[in-house]
């Protein structure tokens, strides 16, 4: 498993080879640099260290300096670790690499944070359809959620009962997505569908 780092800009629409509209998500996707290599031998397992977006160093901790500077590099916004690498062996620190790990047609996944939507009742949250009329008497409880447990037995709330709580702002993972085109030039993905996340977000985007 191997990706890049980068940010979402916006949903656009592009035509495909019959003449189709597809919508699709554009991803400014990289460059990122390798900052760290771990190997079996020494810490136990293959992994990339990558990271992406640059940082002023007086807005950096001493310790992302240092760490950033090894690899030759300025320190970066983001740093995510891809393991389970063939090539973690033969990857060298400081390497920089873009959109040119991706094909078009590819399948990828994209995980980012998806928008925070705060404190939502039941219908907004779980889609619950509500009483659905007002007739006797029901003229506060059209959205309620209705009743949450049984009586005397078992006498309490099972745990995961589907309620009222904050929506969004949770690690989502959208797999199979396909990328349709890629423009090499400014590092930008044109992916099929909708990802996670408000424009300007920070996602990864894996193979």
């Amino acid at each position: 498993m191997e990706g890049l780092i980068g940010k979402k800009l916006g949903m656009t629409s592009i035509f495909d080879a019959n003449g189709r509209k597809v919508a699709c998500t554009v991803i400014e996707a990289g460059p990122c640099v390798i900052t760290q290599v771990k190997t079996q031998s020494n810490d136990g397992y293959n992994a990339i260290q990558v990271a992406w977006g640059d940082k002023k160093e007086k807005h950096a901790s001493a310790a992302l300096n240092g760490h950033c500077s090894k690899a030759g590099t300025s320190p970066k916004k983001k740093i995510v670790e891809f393991r389970n690498l063939d090539k973690a062996a033969t990857a060298t620190l400081g390497d920089v690499f873009n959109v040119s790990i991706f094909e078009e047609g590819q399948f990828v996944d994209i995980i980012g944070t998806s928008k925070g939507k705060g404190f939502q009742g039941v219908v907004k949250r779980h889609g619950f359809a509500g009483v659905g009329e007002a007739t006797h008497g029901q003229h506060n409880r059209l959205r309620a959620p209705g009743s949450i447990g049984a009586c005397s037995f078992p006498a309490r709330v099972f745990k995961g009962i589907r309620m009222a709580g904050q929506t969004g702002n949770r690690r989502v993972k959208a797999v199979n997505m396909q990328v349709l085109r890629i423009v090499a030039d400014q590092n930008l993905l044109l992916v099929k569908g909708s990802v996670p996340g408000h424009n300007g977000s920070t996602v990864i985007v894996e193979r």
